[in-house]
C-alpha cells in the first residue's frame, strides 16, 4: 500500500486466536457492556424524570453517564463483533470514527471531572454563595464548554493523524484504533505529530490536574476547620471517590502516553486501555 488512499482497512489486535477464547471474550464483554448500558441508562432516566435530582451534582453525573455510554459504545461492540465473526478488520472510515469519538469522550470525561471539582469546591468552601454561583445557567455553560473543548481537541488530533500517509503496515497493535499506534504505520516522519500530540495532551491534562489539585487543597483546608468529626468524615467521604477516579484516570493516561511510542508493548497497551475504558 503506497498511501492512505489505498489503505482502506486496518487489522486490529485480537484478544486471542483460539476460537473458544474468542467466544468467551464475546460473552464476557457482552455481559459487561449490557450491565454498563443498563446502569447508565437507569441513571440518566432517573435524573431526567425526578425533579428532586435536578441539582448541579446530578446534572454533571448525568453527563458522566452519557460519556460512559459513548466511550464503551465506541470501542467495545466492534471488538466483540470481531471476536464473534473471527475477524480483525476495521475500515478506514471506521478507524477515523473510533479515534475521533474516543478522544471526544476521554477529553470530555477529564474536563467534566475538573468541572465537578470546582462544583465541590464552591459547595464546601463557599456554601452561602453556592446557589448564586452554581445555578442552572452556569451548569449548562460549564458542561457545554467541556463538550465543545473536547470536540475541538479531538478534531485537531484526528485530523493531524489521518493527514499522514500510511504505508508501513495495516496492523494496529491495539483492540481499537488509537493514535499512538497509528503513528507507527505512517510513511513519513511522524516526529512532529508525536510532539504535537504530547504537547496538546500535557497542556490539557496539566491544566485540569492543577485546577483539581488547587480546588481540593482549598476543600481539605475548609474541611479541617469543621468543628465536628462526623462532619469532617462526611465531607471527606464525598470527595474520596471523585479523587480516586481522577487519580487513576490521569495516572493511566500519563503512563500510556508520556513515553516514546516505539517503546510501547502491545500487551501493555491492551491492559492500560482496558483499564482506562473501565474507569470511564
Amino acid at each position: 500500500m503506497s498511501s492512505r488512499t489505498n489503505l482502506i482497512k486496518f487489522l486490529l489486535l485480537g484478544f486471542s486466536d483460539v476460537r473458544e477464547l474468542q467466544i468467551l471474550h464475546f460473552v464476557v464483554f457482552l455481559v459487561i457492556y449490557l450491565a454498563a448500558l443498563m446502569g447508565n441508562l437507569l441513571i440518566i432516566t432517573a435524573i431526567a424524570l425526578d425533579d428532586y435530582l435536578h441539582t448541579p451534582m446530578y446534572f454533571f453525573l448525568m453527563n458522566l453517564s452519557i460519556i460512559d455510554l459513548g466511550s464503551i459504545s465506541v470501542t467495545i461492540p466492534k471488538s466483540m463483533a470481531n471476536s464473534l465473526i473471527n475477524t480483525r478488520l476495521i475500515s478506514y472510515l471506521g478507524c477515523v470514527t473510533q479515534v475521533f469519538l474516543f478522544l471526544v469522550f476521554t477529553a470530555a470525561a477529564l474536563a467534566l471531572l475538573t468541572v465537578m471539582a470546582y462544583n465541590r469546591y464552591v459547595n464546601i468552601c463557599q456554601p452561602l454563595h453556592y446557589k448564586r454561583v452554581i445555578n442552572r445557567r452556569v451548569c449548562v455553560q460549564m458542561a457545554s464548554s467541556a463538550w465543545i473543548t473536547s470536540i475541538v481537541y479531538s478534531a485537531l488530533h484526528t485530523g493531524n493523524t489521518f493527514r499522514l500517509p500510511f504505508c508501513q503496515s495495516s496492523v494496529i497493535s491495539q483492540f481499537f484504533c488509537e493514535i499512538s499506534q497509528l503513528l507507527k504505520l505512517a510513511c513519513s516522519d511522524s516526529y512532529l505529530s508525536e510532539v504535537g500530540l504530547l504537547a496538546f495532551l500535557v497542556f490539557f491534562g496539566l491544566n485540569c490536574f492543577v485546577f483539581i489539585i488547587v480546588s481540593y487543597v482549598q476543600i481539605f483546608q475548609t474541611v479541617q476547620r469543621i468543628p465536628s468529626e462526623p462532619g469532617q468524615r462526611k465531607a471527606f467521604s464525598t470527595c474520596l471517590p471523585h479523587l480516586t477516579v481522577i487519580s487513576l484516570f490521569l495516572c493511566t493516561g500519563i503512563f500510556e502516553y508520556l513515553k516514546p511510542i516505539s517503546s510501547l508493548m502491545s500487551n501493555m497497551d491492551l491492559m492500560m486501555f482496558s483499564m482506562l475504558w473501565c474507569l470511564q
